[in-house]
């Protein structure tokens, strides 16, 4: 039998094609999985309470802020960006964008997570037992969208003698400019 070229031909091709279409195939799957969608829930002004599926906070957040937040993960001690950082500032809720701590509540704790003593408002958090891995502990979490935040303990310092020992991850850190900062003294809350 004679090899026919064309056939050949047609085979690089084919194998191209196939190539070519497997690969943007498999690129586009990993551009959804590595980039989440824009979260249309956040916001630094809004406290309405939201109502929002974990399926719909799956498809909106990192997969290692849903662990945190909506699976109630742990992010391991001294690994998140905020347990050390000394800078002023105001501490958001990462998924929601609720208000939820200044940093002239935050001190340090040694225990590889953000500490605060006091959040910025009452409402700005709610407490739920936990009873988890055989321990009893107070679960803090975001009033507005309900996602896991870390748990308070009993061990901080004065005022209030309260540790809100937080993920690092559950948090979004804006500093204070000069003119926020001098509101927030003028009115009373720093």
């Amino acid at each position: 039998m004679k090899n026919r070229p064309g056939i050949k031909a047609i085979l690089i091709v084919f194998s191209i094609v196939c190539t070519v279409l497997c690969t943007s195939c498999v690129q586009g799957q990993n551009e959804k999985k590595g980039k989440p969608m824009t979260n249309p829930y956040y916001s630094q002004t809004d406290t309405t309470h939201l109502n929002v599926s974990n399926a719909e906070w799956k498809k909106i957040l990192p997969a290692d802020l849903y662990a945190v937040a909506r699976e109630q993960a742990t992010e391991r001690a001294f690994t998140g960006k905020y347990w050390d950082k000394d800078e002023k500032g105001t501490y958001y809720c990462a998924v929601c964008g609720n208000k939820l701590f200044n940093s002239t509540a935050k001190f340090a704790s040694s225990c590889g997570w953000p500490s605060f003593f006091e959040a910025v408002r009452p409402n700005s958090v709610i407490y739920k037992e936990d009873n988890s891995y055989g321990m009893h502990r107070v679960e803090v979490i975001c009033s507005r969208c309900d996602s896991h935040l870390g748990h308070i303990f009993d061990d901080g310092p004065a005022p209030t003698y309260k540790r809100f020992c937080m993920n690092s991850i559950s948090l979004t850190f804006e500093p204070f400019n000069q003119k926020s900062h001098t509101q927030q003294t003028a009115s009373g809350n720093h």
